[in-house]
């Protein structure tokens, strides 16, 4: 920390009007075990009250909030052989990352001392094996609290809108690393005419914080506005990444693009990239060429906007869409929430708060529907079903280009039939032998081709006949 968001800190923590659940202010140190019980209380009330950071502060009165100086240096404070920062750490569970600044004296008025102490997320932080809380100024134990303890454990500190990527910064530092005027289009709203009214939209959506010594970009707010990736360590390896390779494998490549830019910001644009580099037929009309891409725009669009939401952020890898001549593969770093055979039907989503706000931005559509929609288009294109699979802790998505029915394996048939009875059941509509012949493209009068296809399928137990009594038989997917 520099000296000016020192006096920026300790200035801001002086204008309380009294001590908080999350801040205390202390003259003189006591004892070793006084400071490990206080860095679990606040932890767990800054985590109550919505804070990212809690503070005790040595060298300031209690009553006046004057600077009166204080002898505890923190870093150099040592408990018999072993740093006091060390016997802090090793006695609370879990470890939190915990700060001592003392580096600086405050002004000609003495030595502060600050220990900055982060929020717990999803558990309470325990010293000693037991967890305290504050009450008011008054430091508590937890367990004579259940709702607080409770609520600690429900917590969502680690949805993205709570992780802070850089902080400390100014209006105007802040406002050259983020696209405000992406949001307010994508929103369809005018932008404010003061950095005030910019600044209260983000603060409302969470892009942003505001704490002691200024603003900080939440991850989700990177992630989405970022001008570039390249200024957030922590996001440097979540650019998404598009490949081209010659031929079916992966020997040679032609190009990559790397869209280094927040998502929102870019999506349009890699969107147009990437269908740039998509074989296409040229259809000739009456009075006209145009080229018709071999692979839906509307599944290509909803399946990237499913890789951006559902990756898991804590894995290393990069959003990848990698493009054959014969296949398009849409991956994520980390494993699905939901059976991969549910993908159709089901929704639960890693990361919430992005998934709302690009549903908000026209970015996906509404909780499910972009996949229903994404296998609707691949049936109207009559391409072979799409694939889900997990390789190496990531999750790939293959479209296939087209084949004859003829061309297409016992396997991939067998999909086919349960993806459109899938699709059909949350059409709200069952699935015929009929309408998988038109799925197929298999002519009426060989009807017996569906027919042995829907057998395999009831033989691999993906799908059940609703009602085998009547004559005309209708399927639906065995979890219906």
């Amino acid at each position: 920390m520099e000296y000016r968001d020192f006096v920026k800190l300790i200035d801001a923590l002086k204008q309380r009007p009294k001590e908080t659940e999350w801040l205390e202010f202390k003259e003189k140190f006591h004892s070793k075990e006084e400071i490990g019980e206080r860095i679990s209380a606040i932890s767990n009330s800054a985590c109550l009250c919505n804070m990212p950071f809690g503070y005790i502060v040595f060298g300031i009165h209690n009553d006046t909030h004057e600077v009166v100086g204080t002898d505890l240096y923190g870093k150099r404070k040592m408990v018999g052989n072993e740093e006091l920062e060390s016997w802090l750490s090793t006695r609370l569970s879990p470890r939190i990352d915990f700060e001592i600044i003392d580096e600086f004296d405050y002004e000609d008025k003495g030595h502060v001392c600050i220990f900055k102490i982060p929020a717990t997320i999803n558990r309470p932080v325990t010293f000693l094996h037991e967890a305290y809380i504050r009450v008011n100024s008054t430091t508590r134990k937890l367990k004579d609290f259940p709702h607080k303890e409770a609520k600690i454990w429900k917590g969502n500190s680690t949805d993205i809108s709570n992780v802070i990527l850089l902080k400390g910064l100014s209006s105007q530092e802040l406002l050259s690393f983020l696209s405000v005027e992406s949001y307010f289009d994508m929103m369809h709203l005018p932008l404010p005419q003061d950095q005030k009214g910019i600044l209260d939209r983000f603060l409302s959506e969470h892009l942003i914080t505001e704490d002691e010594i200024g603003y900080g970009i939440t991850q989700l707010g990177a992630l989405l506005f970022a001008k570039d990736f390249n200024h957030f360590d922590n996001l440097k390896r979540k650019a998404v990444r598009v490949i081209v390779y010659k031929g079916t494998g992966k020997i040679e490549t032609i190009r990559e693009q790397v869209f280094n830019k927040g998502y929102a910001i870019c999506f349009e644009e890699m969107l147009a990239w990437i269908n740039s580099q998509l074989p296409a037929n040229e259809e000739i009309g009456q009075a006209l060429r145009r080229d018709v891409r071999l692979f839906p725009s509307i599944a290509i669009r909803e399946l990237t906007a499913n890789m951006l939401i559902h990756q898991d952020l804590s894995e290393r890898g990069f959003p990848m869409i990698e493009i054959y001549t014969d296949r398009i593969e849409i991956s994520n770093p980390g494993l699905p929430l939901i059976s991969i055979e549910r993908f159709i039907d089901e929704y639960q989503s890693r990361n919430e708060s992005l998934a709302d706000i690009m549903r908000r931005l026209g970015i996906c559509e509404e909780k499910g529907s972009g996949m229903d929609k994404a296998v609707f288009s691949i049936e109207l294109y009559q391409l072979p079903p799409l694939r889900f699979q997990i390789q190496e802790n990531r999750t790939v998505v293959t479209l296939f280009s087209y084949r004859k029915f003829a061309d297409l394996d016992k396997s991939e048939r067998v999909t086919a039939c349960y993806q459109h009875a899938c699709l059909k059941y949350v059409s709200n509509d069952k699935m015929t032998n009929q309408s998988l012949r038109a799925r197929l493209g298999i002519d009426d009068k060989n009807y017996p081709m569906a027919s042995r296809i829907i057998k395999d399928t009831l033989e691999a137990k993906l799908i059940k006949d609703e009602n085998p009594d009547v004559a005309t038989r209708r399927y639906m997917p065995y979890w219906a």
